[in-house]
């Protein structure tokens, strides 16, 4: 596909860094190779801490088990395959309400920024539902879908619907009014203006957004597995608080918080490889 003038002009970034600025925030943000040995002193400590508390006696093993246990723990439930099991379908349970949520959020997102009608008629009742809190909606989540998967996802999907879409309409609306008319002048077509305009213009907000959208995910999916999950991390943390398992109950809360950091990670690479003409 040959690329037009047009479309060259508006495939490059909408800002550009004065020459060398780019060379020093590289150099400021630029790690030392002993930052991670430095920034893993604290972690280490408070686990010996921890740990020595713990054959002491201090720490009653009822209240919480100690570090040793709990990796031994956490090996036990690899060997029998149970922490697997669980994540996978905690992992598949996020996967659909982010993918649901995700597209609704942007979709309005893409109406209402891009049109005045579609503002109309989508940001009041969207900033309407925004303050509310969504786990509040429960109880009724019960009652509209019972206390299957479908509460549960809709929950997530709530989550992740409103920081996309509030993220991403601040980041079409943030576009400058001059580059959209250059555009429109240059009579680019819909499908063009959103692709080199809209699209570059409002990534920066979009991922911001979608960072904020995971963190609640993995938020909504802790307090949606505690509405009867037959499966999954939240129904393994529950039959463990049941009978004071308080070891399963951190190898399911080192899982989550796991799982998030990574799934954060993804996102700020992506961030870092879309974005990389800002540095």
């Amino acid at each position: 596909m040959t690329t037009t003038p047009v479309a060259a002009a508006f495939s490059t970034p909408l800002q550009t860094p004065p020459v060398g600025a780019g060379g020093r925030n590289r150099e400021r943000t630029r790690r030392s190779p002993w930052s991670f040995l430095r920034r893993s002193v604290s972690p280490i400590a408070l686990l010996v801490v921890w740990q020595a508390l713990s054959s002491a006696g201090v720490l009653d093993p009822r209240t919480l088990e100690s570090p040793v246990h709990i990796a031994q723990t956490a090996l036990d439930l690899i060997k029998d395959g149970t922490l697997q099991e669980a994540t996978l379908v905690s992992l598949r349970r996020v996967a659909l309400g982010f993918v649901i949520g995700g597209v609704i959020g942007m979709a309005l997102a893409v109406v209402a920024g891009l049109w005045r009608i579609g503002e109309d008629a989508i940001d009041p009742p969207l900033q309407m539902l925004r303050t509310l809190p969504h786990f509040g909606l429960i109880p009724l989540f019960i009652l509209w879908f019972g206390i299957g998967e479908q509460p549960k996802i809709t929950l997530i999907a709530m989550g992740v619907a409103f920081p996309l879409y509030l993220n991403t309409f601040a980041g079409i609306r943030g576009i400058d009014r001059k580059v959209m008319e250059a555009a429109r002048s240059m009579h680019l077509s819909w499908g063009q203006r959103l692709r080199h305009v809209v699209i570059p213009g409002a990534l920066p907000q979009t991922l911001t957004g979608l960072r904020q959208s995971l963190g609640i995910a993995w938020l909504s999916l802790i307090v949606a597995e505690t509405i009867s999950a037959g499966a999954g991390l939240g129904h393994m943390i529950n039959d463990a608080r049941e009978f004071l398992q308080t070891d399963i109950i951190v190898v399911g809360l080192a899982v989550y918080a796991l799982l998030g950091l990574a799934t954060d990670g993804v996102v700020r690479f992506v961030e870092g490889r879309a974005l990389a003409w800002r540095s």
